[in-house]
């Protein structure tokens, strides 16, 4: 509504204006989601997944900050952050966006327009988007990354194939499954959790799809380094070095590959409820619709 003053404004008519503001003010703040703190959201997410559990090569936290703090009623989370989600995220009225992929690694020396992930971080910051990573620190908790690429299987014993001071968290997860299941089926349930209709699959030297699987090692996103070496008789993961699959392929291993972020996409579903009920129920959660691997199997 537009109100339009003269020179001269009578009391009652500034009371009414008054009035008036008091309850846009109002519906504002009694809406369904009330909003919290930036801070509020950085300090719920670091309770779940620490910073310390990060990888030291990793950049995670808070990546951008805009300069006139706002309350956060609306988060978008995604697994990259293409230019199309930033847009995403601006068309929802985001204003934070968790990217479970840091955008920012190497040291950027200007924000212009020359490059889309400059053009991203131009916009969070007109925009007033805060921007948060998590990255390694989701794969190493408990609960995280790594756990919900485990949960289709039936497992007795699960624990990190690289563990910190604490023993319950650490990098990738070597299962050991409560009855054995046959490769074909170790596949199927793959697909059910990432929601894939194809993944890639190299079949162990001598081993048959109907031949029994009873521990899985397993890493979500690029994982020929952390499950070098593993005994196992299945490896998952989202990506490996061509040589790596056919070294674990020739000692007997057999190997399931869904693509880099397919592999880890699927725990934004589970964990978007999950936030929102960290958060008290006071900021809506949504999952990007834009976000999506870059590779697709035709």
């Amino acid at each position: 509504m537009l109100f339009k003053l003269g020179r001269s404004v009578s009391s009652k008519k500034l009371l009414l204006l008054s009035n008036f503001s008091s309850i846009v003010t109002s519906k504002m703040s009694n809406g369904k989601f009330p909003g919290v703190s930036l801070v509020d959201v950085v300090s719920v997410l670091e309770k779940f997944a620490p910073k310390e559990l990060s990888e030291s090569w990793d950049n995670t936290g808070l990546l951008v900050e805009p300069y006139s703090p706002r309350p956060v009623t609306k988060i978008l989370l995604t697994n990259d952050l293409t230019e199309d989600v930033a847009l995403e995220a601006d068309g929802k009225e985001c204003e934070m966006i968790i990217s479970y992929h840091p955008p920012i690694f190497a040291p950027l020396k200007s924000v212009v327009q020359k490059s889309w992930k400059e053009r991203v971080l131009s916009l969070l910051l007109e925009k007033r988007i805060s921007l948060y990573s998590p990255h390694t620190s989701w794969d190493c908790v408990k609960g995280g990354v790594n756990d919900w690429l485990a949960s289709p299987f039936l497992v007795a014993e699960s624990a990190p194939i690289i563990t910190r001071t604490d023993p319950s968290v650490g990098a990738g997860r070597i299962l050991k499954l409560q009855t054995g299941i046959s490769l074909s089926e170790a596949i199927s349930k793959v697909k059910e959790v990432t929601g894939l209709q194809y993944v890639r699959f190299a079949i162990g030297r001598n081993k048959l799809l109907s031949d029994e699987v009873r521990t899985v090692a397993l890493c979500a996103g690029s994982g020929s380094s952390v499950l070098k070496g593993v005994v196992a008789d299945l490896y998952l993961t989202g990506e490996m070095l061509h040589h790596d699959v056919l070294d674990a392929s020739q000692k007997g291993i057999s190997v399931i590959l869904t693509n880099h972020s397919d592999s880890e996409r699927g725990f934004l579903r589970i964990f978007s409820s999950d936030l929102q009920n960290r958060l008290d129920k006071k900021v809506q959660v949504l999952v990007s619709n834009c976000d999506k691997d870059p590779l697709v199997t035709v």
